[in-house]
């Protein structure tokens, strides 16, 4: 479906926008495909690699309204990965955080309605679903925006949805180079902050093949959430370093022990599917939509009522050697 089309993604330059630019070029005949980063050396960076003809490389902030309605000019497809997404850091500097991922969401939804955007998908986060910290929250307000966006399309064609997933494996920032980055170095322990501590984890590929694929099933106003595995943090910290001890260092602001993507207040609005769940929208649309089969025909089922999809309950974990094989 990506074939002589052009796609725009925001946050280009980071970990899923390579991953997805190589897909892209990998799988397609896009007629262009436009990097929008604030991050002009990452742009360079960037650009050594990947020279195709459909690439372009914009220089601009979500928070930048004007130059997002340009960037957009002749876009069929958007995906909306620019984010601040360091817990901490958002708990210290609160209106940046909510500037970009707040303010930055309305501005990616107002350009891609005025330039007649065919689709939209904004990427999400664990952290969103029963938020304690502030990142957390303003994703929670930036999915709300985007699947309310619907119902401010009026006659126009543009249709959004949000895709939410867990940890990336080895994306900037994690705790996967972290850890990589202090056995290079020769520590003798590595910093845990709490031995129950469980997460979500996805490789690259996959959270850009769940991007790609929800595009074709969309309708407009879902939430898509993969069915992915979880692992022990401390299981990780001995993928990474065997033997090495760990040093308990306690929570950090904002963090939780379990990580949930379907929360038990939306079981009545959750649908199962063989590969995901899919959060209907809390609120009604002009059109009603039914969201147990999406526009691949695939059928799903609702859940029961009470279901919660978490971390520290996920039926599916990861071992020690999985996450060897992962890494």
């Amino acid at each position: 479906m990506f074939n002589k089309k052009s796609i725009l993604i925001t946050g280009g330059t980071g970990s899923f926008g390579k991953e997805c630019v190589r897909i892209l070029l990998e799988r397609y005949q896009p007629q262009k495909i436009i990097v929008y980063s604030r991050d002009e050396l990452k742009q360079f960076e960037m650009s050594q690699h990947f020279n195709d003809k459909a690439m372009r490389y914009f220089l601009g902030d979500v928070r930048d309204a004007e130059r997002l309605r340009q960037a957009m000019r002749g876009v069929d497809y958007v995906i909306h990965a620019a984010a601040l997404k360091q817990v901490p850091a958002a708990e210290y500097n609160p209106m940046e955080c909510i500037k970009t991922n707040i303010y930055g969401a309305e501005n990616v939804i107002k350009a891609a309605i005025e330039n007649g955007v065919e689709k939209v998908i904004a990427l999400s986060t664990d952290k969103a679903a029963n938020p304690i910290n502030l990142y957390g929250a303003t994703k929670l307000a930036s999915d709300k925006l985007f699947v309310a966006a619907n119902n401010m399309t009026g006659t126009n064609r543009t249709r959004f949805a949000v895709v939410r997933y867990g940890n990336v494996v080895g994306s900037r920032g994690s705790v996967v180079p972290f850890f990589q980055n202090l056995v290079k170095q020769g520590a003798k322990e590595l910093p845990i902050t709490d031995i129950r501590m469980t997460r979500f984890w996805i490789t690259l590929r996959k959270g850009v093949d769940l991007v790609l694929h929800s595009f074709a099933r969309m309708h407009g106003g879902e939430i898509f959430v993969p069915k992915i595995p979880s692992s022990r943090i401390v299981d990780l910290a001995e993928a990474i370093a065997p033997g090495i001890p760990h040093k308990i260092i306690g929570i950090r602001p904002g963090e939780k022990l379990h990580e949930i993507m379907c929360p038990t207040d939306d079981s009545h609005l959750t649908i199962e599917f063989p590969d995901h769940y899919v959060i209907q929208p809390t609120i009604s649309f002009f059109e009603p939509v039914d969201y147990s089969v999406n526009s691949l025909g695939e059928k799903g089922q609702a859940v029961e009522q009470g279901f919660e999809y978490n971390s520290g309950t996920n039926p599916d974990f990861l071992t020690v050697e999985h996450l060897r094989e992962m890494l």
